[in-house]
């Protein structure tokens, strides 16, 4: 499924196991186990396609196609800053020293997600970032937190990929509606969503659709894969894309 997780360029050194994700799911019971068969499965590809985009280290041209790519990366490469939001440190304080640049599945960024990922799962991760990308179970662990974890107005990826979201008012003047085509604006919207056709939101969507084909998870996509024409959500767990 993740052919080329273990390539020498990828530098991920086995970090990306099947035993570290199962482990990880452990601690979230209801991620890939609500609803029907094809709704687990659905969410599984949803996943995969958004962390998969994430990590990759894909082009055009690589073998095999750029979507058998993902899990090659488990840091940002050439991080921009240290990710130290300064409007949050009152509750999230940056510790010194410290970076909050992308690491993990998710690519989690910034102090306030590190902190309040930390503290959902009993870590002191603004103390200790680097765990996310030298722990794999709680690399793992931090992706699940961010697809499970709602916070207003952005609902959580596991809500929408089993269809268990309504859109407000405000949802729906801003164009967004349930697919997955959402979870991108929830997880990079203000970069990628709103933009008309955007190369990130393509590659997402292109693993996406290599997850869900008879290849692998065999389940249709659903509709609304793209954001192309939604609003981004508001500030809240905000991730960039490396």
């Amino acid at each position: 499924m993740l052919p080329n997780r273990n390539y020498f360029a990828c530098r991920t050194e086995d970090f990306y196991t099947y035993v570290a994700f199962i482990t990880a799911a452990k601690s979230f019971p209801t991620f890939a186990t609500t609803g029907d068969s094809d709704t687990c499965k659905r969410e599984l590809a949803a996943f995969f396609g958004q962390t998969s985009h994430e990590t990759t280290g894909g082009w055009e041209g690589a073998p095999g196609g750029r979507f058998l790519w993902g899990y090659c990366f488990v840091k940002e490469i050439n991080p921009a800053s240290d990710y130290c939001d300064q409007g949050s440190q009152t509750q999230w304080p940056c510790a010194p020293g410290k970076r909050y640049y992308g690491r993990g599945p998710i690519q989690l960024s910034y102090n306030y997600n590190y902190g309040q990922a930390g503290e959902a799962l009993g870590l002191d991760l603004l103390n200790n970032p680097d765990l996310v990308e030298s722990d794999p179970v709680i690399s793992f662990k931090t992706a699940l937190w961010f697809w499970m974890t709602t916070q207003l107005p952005k609902p959580s990826c596991h809500d929408v990929i089993i269809g268990n979201w309504t859109p407000t008012p405000a949802d729906q003047a801003a164009r967004r509606v349930p697919g997955y085509g959402v979870i991108t604006n929830i997880i990079n919207g203000g970069l990628e969503c709103g933009r008309g056709q955007d190369p990130s939101v393509e590659g997402r969507i292109g693993f996406y659709r290599r997850y869900c084909s008879d290849e692998l998870f065999d389940v249709s996509t659903g509709d609304n894969l793209d954001c192309n024409n939604q609003l981004p959500f508001g500030f809240g767990l905000l991730l960039d894309s490396m």
